[in-house]
């Protein structure tokens, strides 16, 4: 076959594989499928037809079809990734009604990538709470899943341990929850509660992750880290000014990926950079254009091995 055939196929299966999460795991109707691809439903049902027969439907859509495609496969190339995968949403749409398919997508992605006696450093946030929600059980053994950041009540952000027990249970794992918050009030106290035994050893477990899962927030006005009160405002003004892109874990990275060790780092309780990108695989999942600029960061910081992104995230990426 044709390499042009070859991509033509391989954009093909992987449209497929998304219009059957939209059927089998969103639960719309083919109608309604059928209108927001803009297709017929005749063709919808066509499609789905393909999907079983082809194999690409079966206990779940399968991973690979989708870092196969097109897009995928430029993303890989372009960054140097060792897999992509790209789900479809519809152009135009916030990234509220985009996250759900790109959460599905992502929980195929940890599937494929995670292994029998791994370790899996989960990070925290609206996404990977999202990703935690769409895993199916596994039958995976001897598979042990650490908290990567401290806990922090908010009504904005999911908690860290939420995120790593849920993952832990499909993956049918054993799970060790970081016992501390996020951030504490001084550094001082920050630093003696690091040195406690029992967070010392959790903290230890950080640093020998086969696996990372987590996502990357921006730096506006709006970011996760002031809204779950883990940053001050003036800190964030601050960041920005120092050249800060992105947020990983509670730290700001500069735009090569580098921690920039600005407040409020010095009263986290977290994995470090440097210890994330130490993991043999790194999965960061991201949907929405404002994350463009803090995936580009991370990436360039060599953090990710493996990325899932929304479409048009996608298309940003390789246009810049």
């Amino acid at each position: 076959m044709a390499r042009s055939d070859q991509t033509r196929q391989r954009d093909k299966d992987a449209q497929l594989a998304n219009v059957a999460l939209l059927y089998y795991g969103e639960g719309l109707t083919q109608s309604e499928i059928a209108k927001r691809i803009g297709v017929s439903r005749p063709t919808v049902v066509n499609m789905l037809r393909d999907c079983r027969e082809r194999g690409i439907v079966e206990i779940r859509v399968g991973g690979d079809v989708l870092s196969g495609s097109n897009l995928s496969r430029q993303l890989c190339e372009k960054f140097g990734l060792q897999d992509a995968y790209v789900a479809q949403a519809q152009s135009g749409k916030s990234r509220a009604a985009t996250l759900p398919q790109v959460a599905r997508v992502g929980a195929m992605a940890v599937s494929d990538i995670v292994k029998s006696g791994d370790v899996v450093g989960v990070a925290w946030g609206e996404t990977i709470k999202a990703v935690s929600l769409a895993m199916n059980q596994s039958g995976f053994q001897d598979v042990t899943v650490c908290q990567m950041i401290g806990s922090m009540v908010s009504d904005r952000v999911p908690t860290s341990e939420d995120c790593s027990i849920r993952i832990a249970k499909s993956l049918n794992g054993d799970c060790y929850t970081l016992h501390a918050p996020a951030v504490l009030s001084s550094a001082e106290l920050a630093d003696a509660l690091r040195n406690e035994p029992t967070i010392a050893a959790q903290l230890e477990r950080l640093q020998h992750l086969d696996v990372a899962i987590f996502s990357v927030g921006n730096t506006k006005v709006d970011t996760h880290l002031v809204a779950a009160g883990i940053a001050e405002a003036q800190e964030l003004d601050k960041a920005v000014t120092a050249g800060a892109m992105g947020v990983l874990c509670g730290r700001y990275i500069s735009g090569d990926g580098q921690a920039l060790g600005l407040p409020p780092e010095d009263r986290l309780i977290a994995i470090e950079i440097e210890q994330l990108k130490k993991a043999e695989r790194k999965l960061l999942v991201a949907a929405g254009n404002d994350r463009v600029e803090a995936v580009e960061a991370a990436i360039s910081g060599g953090l990710v091995t493996h990325l899932c992104v929304d479409e048009c995230l996608a298309e940003f990426l390789l246009s810049r």
